[in-house]
């Protein structure tokens, strides 16, 4: 019987730059990389992402939203950065999800938020392996660190998103293959790509997951 939109997973995707992580996930809707999802809501922390241009013109359109967090604080003297993680939760919970994923989104999502979405999975893309190179920074900290002998293997994984950051339980790990003496941007380029693939593969996975026992 053939999916209906009803049948298939809600997903929504947080960014915060040019989306090409959000492009592997768009292109993969309807294919057997991705058949029983659909992205309802794009949401970015900064309105010139251009992730919200390629989600509105994905065929058909994504909706899109976005809160940027110093207009948002400076708008009223009370707001604090946890009303804005709050807002960013109610947003997110107004496209009633089944699964939130995280597309180089740059701002770490705390306890509140967390709480608020329950028990709604959320996975995040992190270029780095378990483990290592927590937070900001972690291609280039990566790439110095075998470049020194200080590392022997990189890479990149999706994993489920707890109040530490970056440490929780992985769900899709990828080696990348990274050579003494080559310029970063040689290594940038085949980490984008192993991105681009455990991204969709790791929503799959827990999109396969909802509504089980």
């Amino acid at each position: 019987m053939a999916d209906t939109a009803a049948q298939r997973r809600r997903i929504v995707v947080l960014i915060s730059g040019s989306g090409t992580n959000l492009q592997a996930l768009i292109d993969a809707q309807n294919t057997p990389a991705l058949p029983n999802a659909h992205i309802v809501l794009v949401l970015s922390n900064r309105k010139a992402a251009y992730g919200l241009t390629r989600a509105q013109s994905a065929d058909p359109s994504i909706p899109t939203r976005h809160l940027a967090l110093q207009p948002y604080l400076k708008a009223a003297p009370d707001r604090t950065r946890a009303t804005y993680d709050a807002e960013v939760a109610r947003i997110v919970l107004d496209a009633r999800p089944d699964i939130i994923v995280l597309a180089g989104w740059m701002h770490v999502l705390s306890e509140g938020f967390l709480d608020a979405v329950g028990s709604i999975p959320v996975i995040n893309l992190h270029p780095a392996l378990p483990g290592a190179f927590d937070g900001t920074g972690a291609i280039e900290r990566s790439y110095e660190a075998f470049q020194k002998g200080e590392v022997d293997r990189v890479g990149a994984m999706v994993h489920r998103v707890v109040k530490e950051v970056d440490r929780g339980a992985p769900v899709v790990v990828r080696e990348v293959e990274i050579k003494k003496g080559e310029p970063l941007e040689a290594y940038e380029e085949r980490l984008h790509k192993a991105e681009w693939e455990i991204i969709v593969e790791a929503t799959q996975k827990v999109v396969g997951e909802v509504g089980q026992p």
